[in-house]
């Protein structure tokens, strides 16, 4: 089954050249299933890529996803046109009495800031809580993940005196979570964050635990039983593209980066980089949207009231 999004979505065309299978509203409407609703609350500049990377991920299962993209209320998107916006985003506020399978939170550029001094810090933890009541399972992404570990477990997330940039090498640490089923024992993910959760930090909370680490970079994936939710600090929805338009963008201005370690062969960056983390970001998110459909309800309305389906 395809994932459903408005056929005006610029998304919609980039999957469909990719082979994704793309359904638009009319289409999907003639259909008699109940599609999985995942919300994307996507606080990322840029939107349009952001769109784009999730809803390849979701959209590869053979469930019909129904992709609803959410935006802050208040907040007033500087890199995207309002146009856009207007056209598909939802507001938190309009969105908050419904229910949703699940729920992604993505990161943001602000990492440096104290939570308490994000501008709408206030509704993010309005977010947080809702989830509890109206989302069945929530995937937190790099801030997105930070943020909520520190709501519910006041998990602290720390400055670190470089950027971890590049590609890691990680570990799976629980080959038998259906989250990291058909996982390698080692594989690579892309990072880019100043900030990190520190395993010592997690370990006060018996309810987190570690699914994916990596020795140079720290805790990757933290499932939390408690909150239905997971934790991902790292990027691997990334684009083959996004660690080199992140560099040139930092070179272009001047500014002191390191080149992303592990990224481009040799690491020279006059040369093309490789995607090597694609299949592993279907398989997590994959696994994730399996999981919901094996534990969500058939009535939408009842998400949360119910275990029958």
């Amino acid at each position: 089954m395809p994932i459903r999004v408005h056929s005006n979505l610029p998304a919609y065309n980039i999957l469909k050249s990719e082979g994704v299978m793309v359904m638009d509203d009319t289409t999907a409407d003639r259909q008699d299933v109940r599609p999985l609703k995942i919300g994307l609350l996507n606080l990322m500049p840029k939107k349009e890529q952001t769109e784009t990377q999730f809803a390849r991920l979701i959209g590869a299962t053979p469930l019909q996803i129904e992709l609803t993209l959410i935006r802050m209320t208040e907040h007033v998107a500087k890199n995207t046109s309002p146009k856009h916006m207007e056209a598909f985003y939802r507001s938190f506020q309009d969105v908050k009495n419904e229910k949703f399978d699940g729920l992604i939170i993505t990161g943001a550029p602000i990492e440096h800031m104290p939570f308490e001094e994000v501008s709408y810090w206030r509704e993010m933890q309005e977010v947080f809580d809702w989830t509890q009541t109206n989302v069945l399972s929530t995937f937190g992404v790099c801030w997105g993940g930070m943020a909520m570990i520190y709501h519910f477990h006041g998990v602290p997330k720390h400055t670190i005196d470089h950027k971890a940039f590049g590609c890691f090498r990680h570990r799976n640490l629980a080959p038998t979570s259906p989250y990291l089923r058909g996982f390698s024992d080692d594989f690579v993910v892309p990072v880019s964050r100043w900030t990190e959760v520190r395993e010592e930090d997690t370990a006060k909370h018996e309810g987190l635990a570690i699914l994916m680490n990596s020795d140079e970079v720290g805790p990757c994936l933290i499932e939390d039983k408690q909150n239905r939710a997971l934790y991902i600090f790292n990027h691997l929805e990334y684009d083959r593209g996004t660690l080199k338009e992140e560099f040139d963008r930092d070179v272009s201005k001047g500014a002191k980066i390191n080149v992303p370690k592990n990224y481009y062969p040799n690491d020279d960056p006059n040369l093309e980089p490789e995607n090597r983390w694609r299949s592993h970001a279907h398989l997590l998110y994959g696994n994730w949207i399996n999981e919901i459909y094996q534990t969500t309800n058939i009535n939408v309305e009842k998400i949360l009231e119910g275990d029958s389906k």
